[in-house]
Protein backbone atom coordinates (compact mmCIF):
# COMPACT_ATOMS: atom_id res chain seq x y z
CA UNK A 1 0.00 0.00 0.00
CA UNK A 2 1.48 3.13 -1.07
CA UNK A 3 1.90 6.07 1.43
CA UNK A 4 0.54 9.44 1.23
CA UNK A 5 2.38 11.97 2.36
CA UNK A 6 1.58 15.18 0.04
CA UNK A 7 -0.91 17.22 0.46
CA UNK A 8 -1.88 17.17 -2.85
CA UNK A 9 -1.94 13.55 -2.97
CA UNK A 10 -4.26 13.29 0.03
CA UNK A 11 -6.54 16.01 -1.78
CA UNK A 12 -6.68 13.81 -5.05
CA UNK A 13 -6.49 10.06 -4.20
CA UNK A 14 -8.96 7.75 -1.56
CA UNK A 15 -7.47 6.14 1.17
CA UNK A 16 -8.03 2.07 0.94
CA UNK A 17 -7.70 -0.42 3.68
CA UNK A 18 -6.37 -3.76 3.57
CA UNK A 19 -8.90 -5.01 1.00
CA UNK A 20 -8.60 -2.15 -1.61
CA UNK A 21 -12.31 -0.66 -0.77
CA UNK A 22 -12.26 3.31 0.01
CA UNK A 23 -12.88 4.68 3.48
CA UNK A 24 -13.46 7.88 2.85
CA UNK A 25 -13.22 10.28 -0.11
CA UNK A 26 -12.68 14.31 0.65
CA UNK A 27 -15.25 16.23 -0.78
CA UNK A 28 -14.98 18.26 -4.03
CA UNK A 29 -15.28 21.53 -3.50
CA UNK A 30 -16.45 22.27 -7.20
CA UNK A 31 -18.65 19.15 -6.64
CA UNK A 32 -20.30 21.09 -3.73
CA UNK A 33 -20.53 24.56 -5.05
CA UNK A 34 -22.15 23.37 -8.39
CA UNK A 35 -24.98 21.24 -5.59
CA UNK A 36 -25.85 24.20 -4.02
CA UNK A 37 -25.94 26.34 -7.28
CA UNK A 38 -28.64 24.10 -8.69
CA UNK A 39 -30.15 23.69 -5.00
CA UNK A 40 -30.81 27.44 -5.03
CA UNK A 41 -32.46 27.39 -9.00
CA UNK A 42 -34.97 25.11 -7.69
CA UNK A 43 -35.90 27.17 -4.90
CA UNK A 44 -35.67 30.38 -6.78
CA UNK A 45 -37.84 28.52 -9.90
CA UNK A 46 -40.27 27.00 -6.93
CA UNK A 47 -40.57 30.76 -4.83
CA UNK A 48 -41.20 32.33 -9.05
CA UNK A 49 -43.83 29.24 -9.74
CA UNK A 50 -45.86 30.51 -6.46
CA UNK A 51 -45.42 34.01 -6.75
CA UNK A 52 -46.87 33.99 -10.31
CA UNK A 53 -49.80 32.07 -9.11
CA UNK A 54 -50.71 34.40 -5.97
CA UNK A 55 -49.96 37.23 -8.20
CA UNK A 56 -52.67 35.96 -11.19
CA UNK A 57 -55.60 34.68 -8.20
CA UNK A 58 -55.11 37.96 -6.94
CA UNK A 59 -55.15 39.74 -10.07
CA UNK A 60 -58.19 37.76 -10.90
CA UNK A 61 -60.04 38.91 -7.44
CA UNK A 62 -58.97 42.15 -8.31
CA UNK A 63 -60.47 42.26 -11.84
CA UNK A 64 -63.81 39.96 -11.48
CA UNK A 65 -64.93 41.74 -8.16
CA UNK A 66 -63.41 44.88 -6.71
CA UNK A 67 -63.04 47.19 -10.19
CA UNK A 68 -66.92 46.16 -11.84
CA UNK A 69 -68.09 47.68 -8.27
CA UNK A 70 -65.63 50.53 -7.45
CA UNK A 71 -64.55 48.31 -4.07
CA UNK A 72 -61.62 50.37 -3.47
CA UNK A 73 -60.13 48.52 -0.13
CA UNK A 74 -56.86 50.49 -0.25
CA UNK A 75 -53.52 50.31 -1.52
CA UNK A 76 -52.37 51.46 -4.47
CA UNK A 77 -54.83 49.05 -6.45
CA UNK A 78 -57.79 51.10 -4.84
CA UNK A 79 -56.25 54.35 -5.98
CA UNK A 80 -56.21 52.72 -8.83
CA UNK A 81 -59.49 52.42 -8.95
CA UNK A 82 -60.22 56.30 -7.99
CA UNK A 83 -58.09 57.05 -10.39
CA UNK A 84 -59.54 54.90 -13.11
CA UNK A 85 -63.07 56.52 -12.18
CA UNK A 86 -62.03 59.91 -13.22
CA UNK A 87 -59.80 59.33 -16.30
CA UNK A 88 -60.76 55.91 -17.64
CA UNK A 89 -57.06 54.39 -17.83
CA UNK A 90 -56.86 50.72 -17.18
CA UNK A 91 -56.16 50.41 -13.82
CA UNK A 92 -53.55 47.77 -14.61
CA UNK A 93 -51.41 50.28 -15.97
CA UNK A 94 -52.40 52.82 -12.94
CA UNK A 95 -51.10 50.52 -10.72
CA UNK A 96 -47.55 50.32 -12.68
CA UNK A 97 -47.07 53.57 -12.88
CA UNK A 98 -47.88 54.84 -9.17
CA UNK A 99 -45.74 51.56 -7.56
CA UNK A 100 -42.65 53.51 -9.67
CA UNK A 101 -41.22 55.62 -7.26
CA UNK A 102 -42.10 52.94 -4.73
CA UNK A 103 -39.54 50.68 -6.36
CA UNK A 104 -36.98 53.54 -5.95
CA UNK A 105 -37.56 53.92 -2.14
CA UNK A 106 -37.58 50.19 -1.65
CA UNK A 107 -34.36 49.60 -3.47
CA UNK A 108 -33.14 52.31 -0.78
CA UNK A 109 -34.38 51.26 2.02
CA UNK A 110 -35.96 47.38 1.91
CA UNK A 111 -33.09 45.02 0.49
CA UNK A 112 -31.52 46.45 -2.87
CA UNK A 113 -31.47 44.91 -6.14
CA UNK A 114 -33.38 41.22 -4.06
CA UNK A 115 -36.08 42.97 -3.57
CA UNK A 116 -36.69 45.27 -6.62
CA UNK A 117 -36.10 42.34 -8.93
CA UNK A 118 -39.24 40.35 -7.47
CA UNK A 119 -41.36 42.97 -6.60
CA UNK A 120 -41.05 44.36 -10.50
CA UNK A 121 -42.05 40.78 -11.65
CA UNK A 122 -45.24 40.51 -9.48
CA UNK A 123 -46.29 44.62 -10.55
CA UNK A 124 -45.71 43.51 -14.14
CA UNK A 125 -47.58 40.12 -14.05
CA UNK A 126 -50.24 41.77 -11.59
CA UNK A 127 -50.93 44.74 -13.63
CA UNK A 128 -50.76 42.94 -17.19
CA UNK A 129 -53.00 39.97 -15.87
CA UNK A 130 -55.05 42.68 -14.63
CA UNK A 131 -56.14 44.16 -18.03
CA UNK A 132 -55.97 41.38 -19.73
CA UNK A 133 -59.07 40.04 -17.45
CA UNK A 134 -60.52 43.42 -17.75
CA UNK A 135 -60.44 43.70 -21.11
CA UNK A 136 -61.78 39.46 -22.43
CA UNK A 137 -63.66 38.68 -19.33
CA UNK A 138 -66.45 39.53 -20.63
CA UNK A 139 -66.15 37.75 -23.81
CA UNK A 140 -65.34 34.24 -22.23
CA UNK A 141 -67.71 34.91 -19.63
CA UNK A 142 -71.75 34.39 -20.00
CA UNK A 143 -72.16 36.56 -17.41
CA UNK A 144 -69.99 40.01 -16.68
CA UNK A 145 -69.73 40.49 -13.53
CA UNK A 146 -69.88 37.30 -12.54
CA UNK A 147 -72.74 38.69 -9.41
CA UNK A 148 -75.35 41.30 -8.99
CA UNK A 149 -74.77 41.30 -5.60
CA UNK A 150 -72.29 43.92 -4.07
CA UNK A 151 -71.82 42.27 -0.53
CA UNK A 152 -70.61 38.70 -2.46
CA UNK A 153 -68.49 40.68 -4.43
CA UNK A 154 -66.89 42.05 -1.74
CA UNK A 155 -66.95 38.95 0.13
CA UNK A 156 -64.95 37.29 -2.69
CA UNK A 157 -62.57 40.22 -3.52
CA UNK A 158 -61.37 40.12 -0.12
CA UNK A 159 -61.06 35.72 0.63
CA UNK A 160 -59.74 35.11 -3.50
CA UNK A 161 -57.80 37.82 -3.01
CA UNK A 162 -56.17 37.37 0.06
CA UNK A 163 -55.31 33.88 -0.87
CA UNK A 164 -53.16 35.31 -4.01
CA UNK A 165 -51.87 37.65 -1.21
CA UNK A 166 -50.71 34.54 0.95
CA UNK A 167 -49.11 32.81 -1.80
CA UNK A 168 -47.27 35.66 -2.88
CA UNK A 169 -45.87 36.60 0.92
CA UNK A 170 -44.73 32.97 0.98
CA UNK A 171 -42.90 33.34 -2.29
CA UNK A 172 -41.25 35.85 -0.27
CA UNK A 173 -42.13 38.33 -2.53
CA UNK A 174 -44.87 41.29 -2.48
CA UNK A 175 -47.51 42.95 -5.18
CA UNK A 176 -45.96 46.30 -4.28
CA UNK A 177 -48.52 49.50 -3.43
CA UNK A 178 -48.57 50.71 -0.27
CA UNK A 179 -47.05 47.56 1.56
CA UNK A 180 -43.56 48.65 0.63
CA UNK A 181 -44.38 52.34 2.43
CA UNK A 182 -46.20 51.05 5.48
CA UNK A 183 -42.52 48.81 5.55
CA UNK A 184 -40.51 51.49 5.17
CA UNK A 185 -42.45 53.67 7.33
CA UNK A 186 -42.71 50.88 10.36
CA UNK A 187 -38.08 50.72 10.23
CA UNK A 188 -38.40 54.47 10.38
CA UNK A 189 -40.65 55.22 13.42
CA UNK A 190 -41.14 51.52 14.85
CA UNK A 191 -44.71 52.31 14.18
CA UNK A 192 -46.70 48.66 14.00
CA UNK A 193 -46.59 47.58 10.61
CA UNK A 194 -50.37 46.84 10.96
CA UNK A 195 -51.02 50.52 12.75
CA UNK A 196 -49.31 51.78 9.21
CA UNK A 197 -51.48 49.72 7.20
CA UNK A 198 -54.87 51.49 9.03
CA UNK A 199 -53.44 54.84 8.24
CA UNK A 200 -52.71 54.05 4.35
CA UNK A 201 -55.54 51.99 3.69
CA UNK A 202 -57.69 54.03 5.79
CA UNK A 203 -57.04 57.37 3.70
CA UNK A 204 -57.34 55.48 0.52
CA UNK A 205 -61.12 53.86 1.58
CA UNK A 206 -62.41 57.28 3.28
CA UNK A 207 -61.50 59.14 -0.01
CA UNK A 208 -63.32 56.27 -2.01
CA UNK A 209 -66.20 56.44 0.16
CA UNK A 210 -66.11 60.51 -0.54
CA UNK A 211 -66.01 59.97 -3.83
CA UNK A 212 -68.51 56.38 -4.68
CA UNK A 213 -70.66 56.48 -1.56
CA UNK A 214 -70.20 55.13 1.99
CA UNK A 215 -71.82 52.42 1.59
CA UNK A 216 -69.25 51.43 -1.31
CA UNK A 217 -66.23 52.15 1.57
CA UNK A 218 -68.17 49.82 4.01
CA UNK A 219 -67.98 46.87 1.59
CA UNK A 220 -64.14 48.05 1.01
CA UNK A 221 -64.20 47.87 4.38
CA UNK A 222 -64.95 44.44 4.50
CA UNK A 223 -63.13 43.16 1.57
CA UNK A 224 -60.02 44.45 3.30
CA UNK A 225 -60.42 42.50 6.80
CA UNK A 226 -61.31 39.51 4.51
CA UNK A 227 -58.61 39.80 2.63
CA UNK A 228 -55.74 40.42 5.67
CA UNK A 229 -57.44 36.95 7.65
CA UNK A 230 -57.64 35.03 4.50
CA UNK A 231 -53.57 36.15 3.29
CA UNK A 232 -52.87 35.30 7.12
CA UNK A 233 -54.20 31.63 6.56
CA UNK A 234 -52.94 30.99 3.21
CA UNK A 235 -49.01 32.30 4.81
CA UNK A 236 -49.01 29.94 7.62
CA UNK A 237 -51.48 27.47 7.33
CA UNK A 238 -54.45 25.86 9.42
CA UNK A 239 -53.61 26.18 13.28
CA UNK A 240 -53.79 22.46 14.12
CA UNK A 241 -51.16 22.66 17.10
CA UNK A 242 -51.46 23.01 20.61
CA UNK A 243 -48.94 24.25 23.00
CA UNK A 244 -49.48 23.31 26.71
CA UNK A 245 -47.21 24.64 29.64
CA UNK A 246 -47.95 23.21 33.03
CA UNK A 247 -46.93 24.22 36.29
CA UNK A 248 -47.24 21.51 38.49
CA UNK A 249 -45.28 19.76 41.96
CA UNK A 250 -45.80 16.26 40.20
CA UNK A 251 -43.47 16.56 36.97
CA UNK A 252 -42.30 13.22 36.82
CA UNK A 253 -46.27 11.29 36.84
CA UNK A 254 -47.37 14.30 34.33
CA UNK A 255 -44.73 14.14 32.04
CA UNK A 256 -44.49 10.18 31.76
CA UNK A 257 -48.25 10.13 31.62
CA UNK A 258 -48.13 12.33 28.71
CA UNK A 259 -44.96 10.64 26.91
CA UNK A 260 -46.73 7.30 27.53
CA UNK A 261 -50.63 7.80 26.11
CA UNK A 262 -49.97 10.88 23.68
CA UNK A 263 -46.75 9.29 22.36
CA UNK A 264 -45.40 13.24 22.64
CA UNK A 265 -42.12 14.49 24.16
CA UNK A 266 -42.05 17.00 27.43
CA UNK A 267 -39.23 19.79 27.94
CA UNK A 268 -38.87 20.46 31.77
CA UNK A 269 -37.69 23.53 33.76
CA UNK A 270 -37.86 24.48 37.52
CA UNK A 271 -38.97 27.73 38.30
CA UNK A 272 -40.08 29.78 41.60
CA UNK A 273 -43.23 31.70 41.89
CA UNK A 274 -43.02 35.47 42.74
CA UNK A 275 -45.60 35.56 44.72
CA UNK A 276 -45.51 32.59 47.06
CA UNK A 277 -41.52 31.65 46.56
CA UNK A 278 -41.90 28.23 46.04
CA UNK A 279 -40.01 25.95 43.57
CA UNK A 280 -41.95 24.48 41.15
CA UNK A 281 -41.82 22.74 38.05
CA UNK A 282 -42.93 24.14 34.49
CA UNK A 283 -43.43 21.26 31.55
CA UNK A 284 -43.94 22.25 28.10
CA UNK A 285 -45.26 19.76 25.11
CA UNK A 286 -46.97 20.75 21.58
CA UNK A 287 -49.77 18.30 20.66
CA UNK A 288 -52.83 18.48 17.96
CA UNK A 289 -55.63 20.14 18.77
CA UNK A 290 -57.39 16.65 18.54
CA UNK A 291 -55.44 15.62 21.49
CA UNK A 292 -56.21 18.67 23.88
CA UNK A 293 -59.13 16.59 25.79
CA UNK A 294 -56.68 13.90 26.52
CA UNK A 295 -54.36 16.20 27.90
CA UNK A 296 -56.64 17.70 30.20
CA UNK A 297 -57.51 14.39 31.38
CA UNK A 298 -54.64 13.13 31.80
CA UNK A 299 -52.94 16.07 33.88
CA UNK A 300 -56.39 16.16 35.84
CA UNK A 301 -55.60 12.39 36.66
CA UNK A 302 -52.12 12.68 37.45
CA UNK A 303 -51.99 15.95 39.39
CA UNK A 304 -55.35 17.80 39.88
CA UNK A 305 -54.00 20.64 41.55
CA UNK A 306 -51.41 21.36 38.41
CA UNK A 307 -51.94 24.96 36.49
CA UNK A 308 -52.55 24.45 32.70
CA UNK A 309 -52.10 26.95 29.98
CA UNK A 310 -52.80 25.95 26.11
CA UNK A 311 -51.97 28.16 23.44
CA UNK A 312 -52.51 28.24 19.85
CA UNK A 313 -49.24 27.43 17.40
CA UNK A 314 -49.66 27.48 13.57
CA UNK A 315 -46.91 25.05 12.74
CA UNK A 316 -45.20 22.51 14.38
CA UNK A 317 -41.76 21.07 12.44
CA UNK A 318 -39.57 18.55 13.30
CA UNK A 319 -39.72 15.00 15.22
CA UNK A 320 -43.32 14.19 15.28
CA UNK A 321 -44.86 16.57 13.33
CA UNK A 322 -44.01 18.55 9.56
CA UNK A 323 -40.44 17.76 8.40
CA UNK A 324 -38.19 20.56 8.81
CA UNK A 325 -36.93 20.46 5.42
CA UNK A 326 -37.64 23.61 3.08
Amino acid sequence: MKLLTRPSELLSRETYNNNHKPVFQLPNPLTRSRETFWLNVRLEAQRFFIMTVGVVVAALAYSLFQVPYDIAAGGISGLGIIVNHFTGWPVGMIYLVMNIPLFVLGYFHLGRWPFVIRTVLAVLIFSITTDLFIAYAPTFLSVYPLTNDMLLSAIYAGLVGGIGGGLVYRASSTIGGTGILGRIIQQKTGVPLSQVYLYTDGVIVLTAGLIFGWEIALYALLTLFLNGIASDYTLEGPSNVRTATIITNAPQPVAQALMNELGRGVSQWQITGSYTGETRSMLMCTIYRPQVNSLKRIISQSDPNAFVTIGVAHQALGSGFMSLKY
